[in-house]
């Protein structure tokens, strides 16, 4: 298996860090044989350190969910599941191409909590075109009723060359409204932080103990290996991609080769990530951080960031942290934007 021989390739790549989460996702992994599941887990494990407790998520389509399944992947080592759930009337998930109905997608999440998984994160897509007020509503509800602890939450996007985009293209489905996103935005934070779910992250809601590790330390900059076709890995210094290609993924992996480039992150490149990341984060811009790149930095962004704290769009909370209010977040890359550093 290719994806085994890359994890060999790669053993040095994290320098002996601890491995304290994995994450199967792109694609769709949870069509994935069990076994081979299984495999990767054993080659990771005999080639990284892994923690003593890590967490493991598993991306898995409602439809991929049978009790055969849910047992497998437990006893492998998966103690996350992130299901896709994205809507549950059917005429959009017919639009947005999603091979389960609405019905399959509800049965998913209690036939994985029946089968001992209580760490599950759900899908719901706001903003698109035919979703109405009153449906979006009905779907935040009608998750919150299964008492999952996590929701993530994205605005529909249309990417090119997808079907979507040819429809929205061809007229035959209108482009997703701001205007509409904003409203479903708001209505989705206060219904989700009055049944008791903390936002730490512009799209991401969870109950106390529930926020995802795994992403969490996307957000804090630490080091991170990706493995097959398309897959991006961070070490602190430089970005390193894997082709997408799958023949040339294939063919180089043969060859022993790791099919990839690498871009080495200038200081201005690594100061506009730390503001992007920390900004969408509860947790704010870490400022400890920022003047670790050089105190040009540090001066720029207390200058550029002034305007929003005048306004209270921005908050300083302690003496080294930049909180964005949460009822902004919805703006958050636009705010982020404005506080980059441009090289001139």
């Amino acid at each position: 298996m290719c994806l085994a021989r890359e994890i060999e390739l790669r053993t040095d790549y994290l320098e002996g860090e601890t491995v304290e989460t994995i994450y199967f996702g792109g694609g769709t992994p949870s069509a994935m044989p069990v076994v081979d599941i299984q495999f990767l887990l054993k080659q990771m494990a005999k080639h990284f350190t892994i923690a003593e407790k890590p967490e493991i998520t598993l991306e898995a389509n409602p439809d991929d969910i049978t009790p055969d399944n849910l047992k497998a992947w437990k006893d492998y080592g998966i103690n996350r599941l992130s299901i896709g759930i994205q809507a549950f009337q059917e005429h959009l998930l017919r639009e947005w191409n999603r091979s389960h109905s609405a019905q399959q997608a509800a049965e998913a999440i209690a036939l994985s909590q029946s089968e001992g998984f209580e760490n599950i994160t759900a899908d719901l897509i706001y903003g698109g075109a035919g979703l109405s007020d009153e449906d979006w509503e009905s779907n935040i509800q009608k998750l919150l009723a299964t008492g999952i602890p996590h929701i993530s939450s994205y605005t529909l996007t249309v990417e090119k060359g997808t079907a979507l985009d040819y429809q929205v293209e061809k007229g035959k489905v209108p482009a997703p409204d701001d205007e509409q996103a904003n409203r479903q935005y708001a209505s989705l934070q206060s219904a989700l932080t009055h049944a008791g779910l903390i936002q730490y992250e512009v799209s991401n809601f969870a109950k106390p103990g529930f926020t995802s590790r795994h992403n969490m330390s996307y957000w804090k900059g630490v080091s991170y290996l990706g493995i097959g076709p398309s897959a991006h890995s961070y070490n602190k210094i430089s970005r390193q991609w894997n082709v997408a290609h799958n023949i040339k993924y294939i063919e180089a992996l043969r060859e022993g080769r790791i099919p990839s480039e690498t871009e080495v992150l200038t200081l201005t490149q690594q100061y506009n990530e730390r503001v992007m990341t920390g900004l969408r984060t509860s947790e704010g811009i870490d400022l400890e951080r920022i003047a670790s790149l050089g105190i040009l930095y540090l001066h720029y962004l207390e200058e550029q960031v002034h305007p929003y704290l005048q306004k209270g769009v921005i908050v300083r909370t302690g003496t080294d942290k930049l909180q964005l209010v949460a009822e902004h977040f919805f703006y958050a890359d636009g705010i982020a934007a404005d506080l980059f550093y441009i090289d001139t």
